[in-house]
């Protein structure tokens, strides 16, 4: 699989946007990027990012997320702020949306697939997301720190 960067931007202004303009935390990004690429896949063998992902002991986590993030603050479509939230914990990034979304690259299967994701994890935080991301074929199936393969969201009887 090769990387979408512009349906990748795209998809993560869009998760922004809906989600009152911001996503907090790296993890919830992550998390809500893995839903909708596998969930995407399980319905018709295709990815929205075309990103791999790798099972992390805080569940799955897109290889390039970094990169495409760190790419969209240079070029001022994206900021990122470090928000502590708590002491003693690491200060939460919180990623907001300076531009809106270009919803031509997507096709209508992957609009419905964000809105279903937004509408069915949005409103969930990030350890709720590793958690259910956890209990996941994909991710149970995959030995730590290794490339979680796309077929095995087959085994997870998403109803859609």
């Amino acid at each position: 699989m090769s990387l979408h960067r512009k349906k990748y931007q795209n998809a993560v202004l869009y998760l922004c946007q809906k989600l009152k303009g911001e996503v907090r935390g790296k993890k919830k990004l992550a998390k809500l990027l893995y839903f909708a690429d596998f969930d995407l896949y399980e319905k018709i063998q295709k990815s929205i990012t075309g990103d791999v992902y790798n099972a992390l002991p805080m569940g799955p986590v897109p290889s390039a997320l970094e990169e495409i993030t760190k790419e969209m603050v240079k070029n001022k479509i994206l900021g990122i702020k470090q928000v502590p939230e708590r002491e003693g914990y690491n200060a939460t990034e919180v990623y907001k949306c300076l531009t809106e979304p270009d919803l031509s690259v997507f096709d209508e299967e992957e609009k419905k697939m964000l809105d279903r994701i937004v509408v069915k994890y949005g409103h969930l935080n990030g350890k709720q997301l590793e958690e259910l991301s956890h209990a996941e074929a994909p991710y149970i199936g995959t030995e730590l720190r290794k490339e979680i393969p796309y077929e095995l969201a087959f085994y997870r009887g998403t109803e859609f």
